[in-house]
């Protein structure tokens, strides 16, 4: 239940919110389709912890680039 309401908040920014702001995002594929990927992939807690990881990465001083989500959940060893 708590995944379909996380799903339709990140929809809700796609449809309403991010069309008023100029496409600024330095990462493939954007902040909101990655939430949404790992979101149904791996649930709302642990999918919305990859989400809030990825966008915590937003800023200046990071390169971004191609950054897809998990086929798997990563291990301690992959997140180093």
């Amino acid at each position: 239940m708590l995944k379909y309401l996380f799903i339709l908040l990140i929809r809700f920014y796609q449809l309403v919110i991010s069309p008023l702001k100029p496409p600024t995002c330095r990462f493939y594929p954007t902040c909101s389709n990655y939430g949404l990927e790992s979101i149904k992939r791996f649930g709302a807690f642990r999918g919305g912890y990859l989400a809030i990881k990825r966008i915590l990465k937003c800023h200046p001083l990071h390169p971004g680039g191609v950054d897809p989500v998990p086929t798997e959940w990563p291990t301690k060893k992959q997140q180093k």
